[in-house]
This record gives C-alpha cells, sequence and structure tokens, in this order.
C-alpha cells in the first residue's frame, strides 16, 4: 500500500494514539495503518497481540512494550525519545488507547515534560462504541465505567449503579461476568431496566444477549464465556 505521508507527519514530538481492532483485523483504518507504517517506534501493550496485526498489513516496524505495569524508567525513556523528535504510535491490544487502558496515564506524563507536545488521535474501533450503537438505547447521554475493581470497591461499584439513572455501560472478564450479574442482582434495584450483555464483539462467534437481567443471567453458562464482555443497561 502506498505511503502517505503529510506536512503534519514529518513534525517532531508527535505521539499517536492509534485505534486497532477489537477482534475483526479488517476493522482498521487506513490512517492507522499510514501512521503505524511510518512511526519511529510503535508502543505496544503486547507486542504479540500487535505483531499479529502489522503482519495481517506487512507492517514492519520496532515495537517496544508498554502497558500498566511499565515503570517509570520505561515512561522516562519514552519521553526522551519524544524530546529526541521521535514520532511515537500508541496501540493498545484491542480497540482505543487511553479508553479504560494505561495509555492516559502515558499521555499524562508526557505532557508534564513536553507541554508542547503533539498528541495525535487516530480514531477507530472502541468496544463502549460499538456496543452503545447496537443497545438501541439512548445515547446521548451515557456513563462509561470501565472494569469493575476486582477485590476492593467491588461491591460499592455495583451498589451504586442504581444510583445512576442514564445509560450505563461497563466491561468485565469472561472469569468475572457471572459474579458481576450475581453483584448486580444482589446489590443493583435495576429492577426492569433493559440490558444488552455483548460478548466477542466483531469476532466469529459474536453473541448478543438481550432482556432483563433476569432473563439474560440462565443465558450465560460456562459453556459460552469467552472473550471479553460489555454490559449495559438502560437508563431508567
Amino acid at each position: 500500500m502506498p505511503s502517505i505521508r503529510t506536512p503534519a507527519a514529518q513534525a517532531p514530538n508527535m505521539l499517536y494514539i492509534v485505534a486497532t481492532p477489537i477482534g475483526n483485523l479488517e476493522d482498521i483504518t487506513l490512517r492507522a495503518i499510514n501512521i503505524l507504517s511510518n512511526a519511529d517506534l510503535i508502543l505496544a501493550e503486547d507486542t504479540r497481540v500487535t505483531r499479529t496485526v502489522l503482519v495481517r498489513y506487512n507492517i514492519k516496524k520496532e515495537i517496544l512494550s508498554y502497558h500498566q505495569h511499565s515503570g517509570f524508567k520505561k515512561i522516562e525513556h519514552i519521553i526522551e525519545l519524544l524530546k529526541e523528535g521521535k514520532n511515537l504510535a500508541l496501540v493498545t491490544d484491542a480497540g482505543t488507547p487511553g479508553i479504560s487502558d494505561p495509555g492516559s496515564f502515558l499521555v499524562s506524563e508526557a505532557l508534564k515534560v513536553i507541554p508542547d507536545l503533539k498528541v495525535v488521535p487516530i480514531p477507530g474501533a472502541s468496544a463502549v462504541v460499538a456496543a452503545l450503537s447496537i443497545s438501541g438505547f439512548p445515547t446521548d447521554e451515557f456513563v462509561f465505567l470501565g472494569f469493575p475493581p476486582h477485590k476492593k470497591g467491588r461491591q460499592t461499584f455495583f451498589k451504586n449503579i442504581s444510583e445512576i439513572e442514564s445509560t450505563i455501560v461497563f466491561y468485565e472478564s469472561k472469569h468475572r461476568i457471572l459474579k458481576a450479574l450475581e453483584n448486580l442482582e444482589k446489590f443493583s434495584k435495576i429492577g426492569s431496566r433493559q440490558m444488552m450483555v455483548a460478548r466477542e464483539l466483531t469476532k466469529q462467534f459474536e453473541t448478543i444477549y438481550r432482556g432483563t437481567l433476569a432473563e439474560i443471567k440462565p443465558r450465560l453458562t460456562d459453556n459460552n464465556l469467552l472473550g471479553e464482555f460489555v454490559i449495559v443497561i438502560n437508563r431508567k
């Protein structure tokens, strides 16, 4: 694929926040492919996952890991590369960096050191937006809660959901989805509010469950708990 390099792409101190597919590898923009192809370095949450995308589009670039457990030395190294005028592209395992993702912390720290740093969004796939788009629930106002805490604060998280009147969206893993629904049932008086639980969005076994909590919960068993889940609860 021919490269299109604009003058802006050549400017120093560029940190591109690049959205990548949440499942289907075809859900990537031409602009994202161009940026990843021309970046000096790609920062990735899991280099193995990102390598799959790069191989699919014949992108041969050096990858440096950056994730939630990366220490300050790694962040300082990345900031030094930006100060040297390198163009870096930040990606996450799936979707848009910075959305329930440590990318936001990197951006914050980099801006503290380089106030005039150009942080450029390269928009694309996002699980929260994908789920909202098919929910059929009002989206003029919604609350995104990310992942529930694993331990401390988890019960409070679900207890407080009943106080939110807007459409609610949150993520959960396959290991805790059943427990999350049990917590909703126990701590949140969502009553007859309609819900949607999306599993494996954009992937081969994408499955959408719709109905009330009482209607959806029995349909999720140990046999179909694969991948990541997005839970959307209709407004009051």
